[in-house]
């Protein structure tokens, strides 16, 4: 079929809207990773350059000098990790039960998990300083990973996902003599892995990327994350470094890029949940 001389001009359009918006999407990290490598004086010169003359890797040095970066890292990956895994176990539970089990209460339990989504985060930040402080869990990475072992959001995507399940192989497996336990891990959860990979994916970026509540349960050096040692190192600095401050936001947000480079099939996934039927 021959394109019109309209179908022509509304094509052009189209693909220049997409070129803009995607360097405006773009631009920010394309500065971020530029002005890692720039010298102070190029990142404060004016007019602002994208790229500077010379490539130096004065940043990183300066900043792995000037903080317990690698410490930050190593934390990171221990809470985000730890607290991912224990949510993905938890959250799956839960999901299971609320869809394919059937007891005294369910609904209205299911209901009390979901009024927590509505109760921000802010709230709770004193009861939880408290409480944690008590119990002697402050700076310690336990503290860090148990009050986020679950969410209501988790368990809510994961009851979608196994509501969509036949409840006919449960009845067929409970028939065979497997156990409940057998049930979810041999026939229930095999099925719902593209789930389990989404809400991992969702649970590590937050955590990864989360700066109130790791600064609120850490106050030494040494236990701080990647996002809240960055935060604490800007403001610890009478003279402001931006080369380092680069470098390291450019660091912290690498191995979720790679992320989602890998797994990138299970965000575009992640978008249709929101239109998943019990």
């Amino acid at each position: 079929m021959k394109k019109t001389k309209e179908d022509i001009v509304l094509g052009t359009i189209k693909y220049i809207c997409i070129a803009a918006l995607l360097i405006v999407v773009l631009f920010p990290i394309i500065w971020l990773v530029a002005g890692s490598f720039k010298l102070e004086k190029e990142i404060l010169s004016f007019p602002p350059t994208v790229f500077g003359e010379h490539f130096s890797m004065k940043s990183f040095q300066r900043i792995f000098d000037a903080i317990p970066f690698l410490q930050y890292i190593a934390n990171t990956v221990i809470f985000a990790l730890g607290a991912t895994g224990l949510a993905l176990v938890f959250d799956s539970a839960a999901g299971y039960a609320f869809a394919q089990l059937d007891f005294k209460g369910k609904n209205f339990l299911f209901v009390v998990v979901l009024l927590t989504m509505m109760v921000p985060f802010q709230v709770m930040m004193i009861p939880l300083f408290l409480e944690s402080n008590y119990l002697g869990l402050l700076n310690t990475y336990m503290g860090l990973i148990l009050p986020k072992a679950t969410t209501a959001f988790g368990v809510f995507m994961m009851r979608s996902y196994f509501a969509q399940q036949p409840h006919e192989l449960g009845e067929a497996a409970r028939i065979d003599g497997l156990s409940e336990i057998g049930i979810f891990f041999r026939i229930f959860l095999p099925l719902v892995v593209p789930g389990l990979m989404t809400l991992g994916i969702f649970h590590l970026m937050n955590n990864w990327n989360d700066l109130l509540y790791p600064l609120m349960m850490t106050t030494e050096t040494k236990m701080r994350t990647l996002s809240a040692g960055l935060a604490l190192f800007v403001g610890e600095r009478s003279t402001t470094y931006y080369g380092p401050q680069l470098a390291g936001a450019l660091i912290s947000i690498l191995p979720l890029m790679v992320l989602y480079a890998f797994f990138q099939k299970y965000f575009i996934a992640s978008v249709a949940t929101s239109g998943m039927k019990d």
